[in-house]
């Protein structure tokens, strides 16, 4: 045990953490790297350049003489993903916190950092992209030294492109990052920090065990489900799984039991044995909580089933996915599921689609609202539809959060602009070093949902970061809104706003649904409704078909008994047909500005 090192990588989205990882695990000689990035191999994190999900794998390496075994994990950096990055800080002693020489500290960096802190992880600090010709590692050591309050000499610099510093890096790991402590005499205690669904071999668990031995062939039980299984296969993660007869306390590993369902294995849940089990669980990282809900339904009706087995296998590889059933007037039965931001959605979208082949329609993001009655009872609201009679609301709480936005000093009068027409409340702000600052504001988490982030990026040239973490509801002068065809309310577009913002709104989506709306035989009335009043109208004209273009002269009577003929039958069209809603006019509501 005195020679394992369990550690994580944690940084800003494009800090280089990936391209870092794979210069150890060449130097390590674990993979021989062929180029291209090695870790991260799902298609969309090649594609996008991004880290999606949290790699694990274990590297050898000869220290002094004698043979150290360390496990690395790999954890993403978008704000999206922070619930990947919990796990994987639970599964590890220490963590190498890496910056970026040419941008510095990031909001990310920090938050990550935080969460490190508090699951008291020794922390390496590593000056990445050292190489760049605009990097400045001295002022960056700075930012390091006041935000960590280290020595200079402890930091690292590295670059993940030529590799220098990587055996500094190593030899950081094994000197100062703590060796995992527990008794490899008490009863079996293992952490499940992920699992993965294998269409031959069930599903797939990834543990670090805290105490006790594992054997191949072991009864085992999840002390939260009480499922009890026979440990069929156990070993370690290395590119492939690398089969072991046994594993001890500290090591870090995968266990196949032959499971078929989902349900039965909670990442967070704690492997035991049944003839000695332990006493208690581990205490594990909290629940996820979802931030942006939003309905998902197939496009043909009878796939319903295939989609909620499709998000039974993703939830096992996302574990921050949640879902129930619900059904909608226009789109019939789907799930309403929750996700941690924007990313985090598209991200799903994607993989449903290339993974399991699902086309899928998704309703307009919102959050949850507490909406309270007259007789003071609370109940919870995930969308629109579902919201009680506005004569029985007393009032009305809507989420908030606090956001950390880190910018040069160029930026702040635009970055400030945005966060006052979103209702934000700045809160404070602090110079960090040089030009830089961070704002922090509190702000409606509707707000943000939509297209806060894009426009952030946008108007600061890239160089602002943002995080943030939710802080509470606060009551708020909340509407709903309706948007009607022809008269009938489509639920998959009404949506929850603010008073002041309702006018503005319903006015541009009426608007963007003229244009995508195909053109019908008649015409159909498109209206933006608070309640029984309307607030905004537009009008798709009908396709005429030139019924008197056969009437060459004679009587105008011949061509008056044609042209009443067209009235009844569009009379009667306007009863009995329909307006199919394209797809893209649901995602083209999202991105109204």
């Amino acid at each position: 045990m005195k020679n394992i090192r369990n550690f994580c990588i944690i940084a800003h989205i494009d800090h280089g953490k990936s391209t870092l990882a794979d210069r150890l695990l060449e130097f390590t000689n674990t993979i021989q790297v062929t180029g291209g990035q090695m870790l991260d191999d799902m298609d969309l994190e090649k594609e996008r350049g991004i880290t999606i999900k949290s790699h694990a794998i274990q590297m050898e390496y000869m220290y002094k003489g004698e043979k150290y075994i360390l496990n690395l994990i790999d954890t993403p950096g978008h704000v999206d993903f922070s619930y990947e990055v919990s796990r994987s800080i639970a599964a590890c002693e220490g963590a190498l916190l890496i910056v970026d020489a040419s941008q510095g500290v990031q909001a990310q960096t920090i938050s990550n950092l935080y969460m490190a802190i508090e699951h008291d992880l020794e922390i390496i600090p590593v000056i990445n992209k050292c190489d760049m010709a605009s990097a400045m590692p001295e002022e960056v050591e700075d930012e390091i030294v006041e935000l960590l309050g280290c020595k200079r000499s402890e930091i690292i610099r590295a670059s993940g492109k030529t590799g220098m510093g990587v055996e500094e890096i190593l030899a950081a790991v094994i000197e100062r990052i703590p060796h995992p402590e527990g008794d490899e005499e008490a009863p079996l205690q293992a952490l499940i920090f992920d699992s993965v669904f294998n269409s031959f071999r069930g599903i797939i668990a990834y543990f670090k065990i805290v105490n006790g031995v594992i054997r191949k062939g072991d009864k085992v039980k999840f002390f939260n489900t009480g499922k009890e299984y026979d440990a069929d296969e156990i070993g370690v993660l290395k590119m492939e799984m690398v089969a072991r007869q046994e594993l001890r306390t500290g090591d870090v590993g995968y266990i196949i039991s032959g499971i078929k369902t989902s349900k039965e294995v909670k990442v967070g849940d704690t492997i035991t044995h049944i003839a000695r089990p332990c006493k208690e669980a581990i205490a594990g990282f909290e629940e996820v909580k979802p931030m942006v809900f939003a309905g998902v339904y197939p496009i043909e009706a009878e796939d319903f089933e295939d989609l909620r087995s499709s998000l039974e296998k993703l939830q096992l590889n996302d574990a921050s996915l949640t879902f129930q059933p619900e059904s909608s007037l226009a789109l019939g039965f789907g799930f309403r599921c929750g996700f941690l931001g924007l990313l985090h959605m598209e991200i799903v979208q994607e993989r449903l689609d290339r993974e399991f082949d699902m086309n899928v329609i998704t309703t307009v993001p919102n959050v949850s609202y507490n909406i309270y009655d007259k007789q003071g009872h609370m109940t919870e609201v995930h969308n629109p539809g579902s919201m009680p009679d506005p004569t029985l609301i007393d009032r009305i709480e809507e989420p908030y959060i606090r956001a950390s936005v880190i910018t040069t000093t160029d930026y702040i009068g635009p970055i400030m602009t945005l966060c006052l027409g979103k209702r934000g409340e700045l809160v404070k702000q602090e110079y960090i070093s040089g030009n830089r600052v961070e704002i922090y504001y509190d702000m409606p988490l509707g707000e943000i949902v939509i297209d806060f982030y894009d426009k952030l990026k946008s108007i600061s040239k890239g160089y602002a970061s943002f995080d943030y973490h939710a802080s509470g509801f606060r009551p708020s002068k909340l509407i709903k809104l309706d948007i009607l065809l022809n008269g009938e309310p489509v639920d998959a577009l009404s949506t929850l706003t603010h008073f002041d913002n309702a006018y503005d709104l319903g006015h541009r989506m009426c608007e963007k649904l003229k244009d995508l709306i195909p053109r019908q035989q008649f015409d159909i009335a498109i209206q933006a409704a608070i309640g029984a009043k309307i607030i905004s109208r537009e009008t798709i004209k009908a396709v005429r078909k030139d019924v008197t273009a056969k009437c060459y002269g004679g009587d105008v009577s011949r061509k008056r008994k044609l042209l009443e003929k067209q009235k009844k039958g569009k009379k009667r069209m306007k009863q009995i047909g329909n307006v199919e809603v394209p797809q893209k006019a649901f995602l083209a509501v999202l991105k109204l500005d």
